[in-house]
């Protein structure tokens, strides 16, 4: 049975912890990190297999474990990605903006040929990735629309030198236009799926990303075109924003735990 440690304890890494934690998944979790001791104690209060608390993120991946998962922040990725691969584990990231960081990217790839381990990305809060992959190198141009509730948006970097007021918009109101790479920067906690599709495909330069603020919507939706010599392919996701953080939504916490499962399974695998 798969051992894995988590890296962060909020509604995302709850969630993963507690269908870990279930009787039916492959795997156990066997210690934990959050910056907010409150927030680890709090999850392992919820478990009935109660992992251990470490007390820093770099000693989760000295244990005898096989996988962190990720579920913190871009800088979690930044500051600890490296030293769990020195360790000889695989890791889970959700925060793939990080990756947009060439650097880190770099860094991140060069440690996993050399350790010989894996970082799995999940597809998180959107689909086709698998088609994406298979055309990239055809691929003439991409682009992501995504469409949240004002209150998804909230706190991002991107309202700090803006003069939009989230709380003004009644009607649909287009918010940002730009690239992939600068999105993921602006906008740390609401666009990874920008990141990802980017990475699947033409890379955060040349991706597309326009962000719709919208007071009439109880979904997160992302719309995918994908054109080139292979033909066109769209994409239309609608998903129901997590309970606890709307910024995250509920496809993205499923995709995390199927791609966990997929880890620790001996079975037959559909899709990549």
């Amino acid at each position: 049975m798969k051992r894995v440690a988590l890296l962060g304890c909020g509604s995302m890494g709850t969630q993963i912890a507690q269908a870990i934690d279930s009787d039916d998944f492959p795997a156990v979790l066997t210690h934990v990190f959050d910056s907010s001791k409150v927030a680890s104690e709090f999850l392992v209060e919820k478990l009935k297999n109660k992992p251990e608390i470490v007390e820093n993120s770099h000693l989760l991946s000295s244990q005898h474990i096989d996988i962190v998962v990720e579920a913190a922040s871009q800088d979690a990725v930044k500051d600890v990605g490296l030293s769990i691969l020195q360790n000889k584990k695989d890791m889970l990231i959700m925060s793939v903006g990080a990756l947009l960081d060439e650097s880190i990217y770099d860094i991140l790839s060069d440690a996993c040929e050399h350790f010989k381990r894996t970082i799995y990305l999940p597809s998180g809060a959107i689909a086709g990735l698998d088609a994406i992959k298979s055309v990239k190198d055809e691929l003439e141009s991409l682009s992501i629309t995504t469409t949240k509730h004002p209150r998804s948006l909230k706190g991002a970097k991107f309202f700090e030198n803006s003069e939009i007021n989230l709380d003004e918009i009644n009607g649909s109101t287009v918010i940002y236009e730009g690239t992939a790479q600068e999105a993921v920067t602006l906008f740390p906690a609401n666009i990874n799926v920008a990141a990802l599709l980017s990475l699947a495909g033409i890379g955060s330069e040349k991706t597309k990303v326009k962000i719709v603020a919208d007071p009439n919507t109880d979904k997160n939706t992302h719309h995918i075109e994908a054109a080139g010599k292979f033909g066109k392919m769209t994409f239309t996701i609608e998903n129901v924003p997590d309970e606890i953080n709307p910024k995250t939504s509920r496809l993205a916490i499923l995709s995390a735990i199927e791609t966990l499962k997929k880890y620790c399974s001996n079975d037959i695998q559909i899709g990549t």
